[in-house]
């Protein structure tokens, strides 16, 4: 029988033999690798903390002692040994999550994939603790190297530091990466520690004291720390979570199970805050991961597990792949387009631009308010700065995009990618804030391309601003179908425009971005009911084109369609502006609604939300009907 069969909560974990856990680690490493080959998700960081997991579960006692996650795509192991090993539905509706899920697990405490987070959420499940007298509690804290590049983070290792005896232990899982390898000051450090794994002997012998008495607490540690740094600085560069006043342990091997164990017993019998800085290599155990250049298979696809190969479809674009093009051809065109990245390089698509322009990239770390902030004073200086990331992760810098962007009124372009529903990774990743968010921001400006084409149009549209913020969003996944315009109001275009000699004034159909293949079909959906409807793309939804305006007042009906959340987006903003104009009319706004939604495919989740071709013509064809007061299909000959 397989270990792995024989662990249902971590009680069975903690009862294996030493001469056992090898074993269990590779039958981890296969179990990973054959289910999530099958599904797609994250594997390459979850290889790389088998070890470590097995040896958090071995020590701490969860969830009495929770351990959390940053920023939680590396917890898949987690699930394992808290009795989760159904893979096969992965992501998927009704299956696991693919981040922590406080509905799956008494062992999940926090649902984090946003990064550099879980170091607060420490700190205030101590002083719960230690207000509430459960002093004999430890909070268990994995973060990632990368997720250290947020500022966040730092704040919580203030505040952290200042807790004498509350009982933290931070685990540092240091692979050199997040995405890609991570970048600035921070990484450098951890490097320099990777690369004297004789430090921690070297600085033992010159401590007499804590060789002898190797568990001590905060007050002797503390008399020691002057003494300590003194001779640690002759030695090695300033450890700088020791300068915080933190215990500080390793770097240790973060594949050897029992250095890793005897490592979180010392610092778990410390009775105070404590970093234990563990070295492990994404990808481990795994060829095709270990020898990925890009990131170590990060989060793949569904793929074959013999080769690492995808199963993606022949001659898909991305696109993610449309804008890194773009972005190539611009940056030849104009030495002053630079690139912002907060530590996702591939993913947003700028290893292009990098590789064509290195000098012209800036990689800031997981710090999404101070690429904001960077990019304004960019722009201030003379360059047009575009800052790409994930839409979802623009609500961490919104402040800074009011504030510090829109306020001084620079030419900054933020592109979002993965806007709208991407489904899989939950409801952290779902980018279905932006437009609502967005609105109130004076002078800012928004488009939301349909396809390919208006992508790159609109991109170069946007850079050409230079006097106010612009963003350009478009969703996850393969490009729409290219939509060809069969006219122009304003600045709008007409995708249908309703028949000549019919009703031609029931519906104006707003399209938003790439929910237009889907107005269009609706539109001919009713046109075969005798309903005439003009679809519409407003191309840039922020500010609305006046046109729209002066169109909407021929119709009976006003519909909007969009890829976010309802409350406070486009279909908001198109009925304001008509009350503005005291135009009576209604208006009929299909988004997403305002929840937070489990994980499953965006086709899923948009069908539950009624935004399909046929949900959405039911709808539109009764509402219609009410406001012209004549059945939809009236003007047909009787049936005999």
């Amino acid at each position: 029988m397989a270990l792995l069969d024989t662990i249902g909560n971590p009680d069975d974990l903690k009862k294996l033999g030493e001469d056992e856990i090898p074993q269990l680690a590779q039958e981890i490493r296969d179990f990973l690798v054959s289910e999530v080959s099958r599904t797609g998700g994250h594997l390459g960081p979850n290889l790389g903390v088998v070890e470590l997991t097995v040896a958090l579960h071995r020590v701490f006692d969860s969830p009495r002692e929770p351990i959390l996650f940053d920023t939680g795509h590396q917890s898949y192991v987690h699930k394992m040994l808290t009795g989760r090993q159904d893979f096969s539905k992965l992501r998927n509706a009704g299956g696991l999550s693919g981040y922590p899920s406080r509905a799956e697990s008494e062992h999940d405490f926090i649902e984090n994939s946003h990064a550099s987070t879980v170091l607060s959420y420490a700190d205030g499940l101590a002083k719960a603790n230690e207000l509430q007298g459960r002093g004999d509690r430890t909070v268990v804290a994995v973060i990632g190297d990368g997720a250290l590049t947020g500022g966040m983070a730092w704040e919580a290792l203030n505040n952290i530091a200042e807790g004498k005896n509350r009982r933290i232990v931070i685990v540092v899982n240091d692979n050199g990466r997040s995405y890609s390898p991570t970048m600035g000051g921070l990484a450098d450090h951890l490097a320099t520690l990777r690369m004297a794994p004789g430090y921690e002997q070297a600085l033992d012998l010159a401590k007499v004291a804590l060789n002898r008495a190797p568990v001590v607490g905060p007050p002797l540690y503390d008399a020691l720390h002057g003494l300590k740094k003194g001779i640690k600085d002759a030695i090695q560069p300033q450890i700088m979570f020791e300068d915080l006043g933190l215990k500080y342990l390793g770097p240790i091997d973060g594949h050897n199970e029992q250095t890793v164990e005897k490592a979180l017993r010392r610092a778990r019998d410390f009775g105070g805050p404590v970093i234990v800085h563990c070295i492990t290599q994404k990808g481990k155990g795994y060829a095709p991961a270990e020898n990925h250049d890009e990131d170590q298979f990060h989060a793949i696809p569904k793929l074959d597990a013999d080769t690492g190969k995808a199963k993606s479809a022949p001659g898909s674009v991305k696109w993610t792949k449309v804008f890194s093009e773009e972005m190539v051809e611009l940056g030849a065109e104009r030495e002053d387009i630079v690139a912002i990245t907060a530590a996702m390089l591939h993913p947003t698509g700028l290893a292009a631009f990098a590789e064509a322009y290195p000098d012209r990239i800036y990689d800031v770390g997981i710090a999404e308010q101070h690429a904001a902030t960077s990019a304004t004073g960019l722009a201030m200086g003379g360059l047009h700065p575009v800052v790409a990331v994930y839409a979802t992760f623009l609500n961490r810098c919104f402040d800074q995009v009011l504030m510090d962007a829109a306020l001084h009124r620079q030419g900054v372009t933020f592109c979002l990618d993965r806007a709208g529903i991407t489904g899989d990774d939950g409801a952290s990743h779902n980018g279905m804030w932006d437009l609502s968010i967005l609105n109130v921001v004076p002078e800012l400006r928004l488009a939301v391309p349909r396809d390919a084409t208006r992508l790159r149009e609109q991109l170069r549209e946007a850079v050409a601003v230079d006097d106010a913020p612009t963003v350009v969003r478009y969703p996850k996944g393969e490009v729409a179908p290219e939509i060809p315009a069969v006219g122009r109001i304003g600045s709008m275009d007409v995708l249908r425009r309703a028949a000549d000699g019919g009703h031609s004034e029931d519906l104006l159909l707003v399209a938003v971005g790439p929910m237009a293949e889907t107005c269009c079909e609706v539109a001919d959906r009713m046109a075969a009911q005798g309903i005439g409807v003009t679809v519409i793309d407003p191309r840039w939804v922020k500010p609305l084109d006046p046109a729209l305006v002066a169109e909407a007042a021929g119709y009976s009906v006003v519909a909007v369609v969009e890829d976010n959340g309802r409350v406070g987006a486009v279909g908001d903003a198109v009925a304001r502006a008509l009350r503005d104009a005291d135009l009576d009319i209604p208006v009929r706004t299909f988004g997403i609604d305002q929840e937070f939604l489990d994980h499953a495919s965006r086709t899923t989740i948009l069908a539950d939300m009624g935004l399909t071709p046929q949900e959405l013509s039911r709808k539109l064809t009764e509402t219609v009907s009410r406001h012209t007061e004549r059945s939809p299909l009236a003007d047909e000959p009787a049936q005999s």
